[in-house]
């Protein structure tokens, strides 16, 4: 990824996770909080509405989120990539990401178990189509991605907590201008 001097740097923050464990909600809040000049980037939108694709090993939206990674930090944004991103179908992929970037990149994995998972789950809208089979099946506990990279961040982490987490580790608290995180 090719860097514009003129520009202040990007940052790349990743936001991994099991289903339901509040990375839409993180990202959300980092943007709430921020204000412009992130983009999001989610697994989800990509892979199910864009392409409408199930999660495969080498499916096409892996190299569309790369792309689409790659293409906002490489235009100035800081870029929040946020999804289950299995190690076992998107690790080649963020290893490259982490990589090429040469700004600074921030990894968290919410932890979140499976009991929780459930309950979180039933409050979104996919509950009646998804139920807790499906969720057990994607489940993968502490699907941590290899060297010790990603901050673990707990189930008893608050969202607003968890938002301010973010910022400060990747010091753009500083830079943030809204209020809330929600």
């Amino acid at each position: 990824m090719t860097k514009d001097p003129t520009t202040p740097p990007t940052q790349l923050l990743v936001l991994r996770g099991n289903s339901a464990s509040g990375k839409s909600s993180v990202a959300a809040g980092l943007r709430a909080r921020y204000g412009r000049g992130i983009a999001l980037v989610g697994q989800d939108v990509l892979r199910r509405e864009v392409l409408r694709e199930r999660d495969v090993p080498g499916g096409a939206n892996i190299g569309l989120i790369e792309l689409t990674v790659r293409h906002a930090l490489d235009h100035g944004f800081h870029t929040v990539l946020e999804g289950i991103l299995s190690v076992a179908h998107y690790g080649a992929m963020l290893a490259r990401l982490r990589a090429d970037y040469a700004g600074r990149d921030h990894w968290f994995y919410l932890d979140v178990p499976f009991e929780e998972t459930l309950a979180r789950h039933a409050t979104k809208p996919i509950a009646d189509t998804v139920g807790a089979a499906q969720l057990r099946e994607w489940y993968h506990p502490a699907d941590l991605l290899p060297g010790g990279l990603e901050t673990v961040v707990p189930a008893s982490s608050a969202l607003a907590e968890t938002v301010e987490l973010v910022l400060r580790t990747s010091g753009l608290a500083a830079r943030a201008q809204g209020v809330s995180p929600v």
